[in-house]
């Protein structure tokens, strides 16, 4: 369902793509994705959105985020709020929806396809609108997890749902395997 004459965006909802992919199985590679698209018709632009730490010495998305953005990624990042639950469990929010919406909004006049990498529900009102100005909307995620990582109104909003594992063969590689510690010698 893709033209290659038409323009596309990508609006890459990280957090919610990097659950997708885990309870998969796999990994995205970010260069082979960007490819595919680009294949696929006139990528305009490829967001990824994100939340951060901004108080840890390190957080484990920095060299993701700092690769994305050194390989044509327009990158949106907001720092993640900290906080206590009431069962005194830590917690860290980091929503980016706002962003996403705005930014496909401020696109929209521009494109003729949009592709949301998200399963979130709350997403279906901004595919609507999208839809209203001419754009159609592809929605990839998963129904082969357990349970469903896309809301059925999103699904069904959309003109067209691409199944993420169905992109395994395309965008994914294994899952990395933790590295083992490297036992220490001493020279006695």
């Amino acid at each position: 369902m893709f033209y290659k004459d038409e323009r596309l965006a990508l609006f890459i909802d990280g957090s919610n793509l990097y659950a997708a992919a885990k309870a998969l199985g796999f990994d995205i590679d970010y260069k082979l994705l960007r490819q595919e698209f680009e294949r696929r018709g006139k990528l305009v632009r490829a967001f990824y959105y994100t939340a951060l730490l901004e108080n840890e010495e390190y957080s484990p998305i920095r060299p993701l985020v700092d690769w994305l953005h050194y390989n044509g990624y327009a990158m949106v990042t907001k720092p993640a709020k900290e906080y206590t639950d009431s069962m005194g469990r830590r917690k860290v929010k980091g929503n980016m929806d706002i962003e996403l919406a705005v930014n496909a909004m401020e696109l929209a006049p521009r494109l003729d396809h949009a592709v949301l990498f998200s399963g979130d529900g709350d997403f279906r009102p901004l595919v609507e609108a999208l839809q209203r100005m001419g754009v159609r909307v592809s929605v990839v995620s998963t129904i082969r997890s357990q349970p469903p990582m896309i809301a059925d109104e999103l699904r069904r909003q959309a003109d067209n749902f691409i199944e993420l594992d169905a992109l395994r063969d395309v965008i994914g590689r294994p899952p990395r395997e933790p590295r083992e510690p490297v036992p220490e010698t001493s020279e006695a």
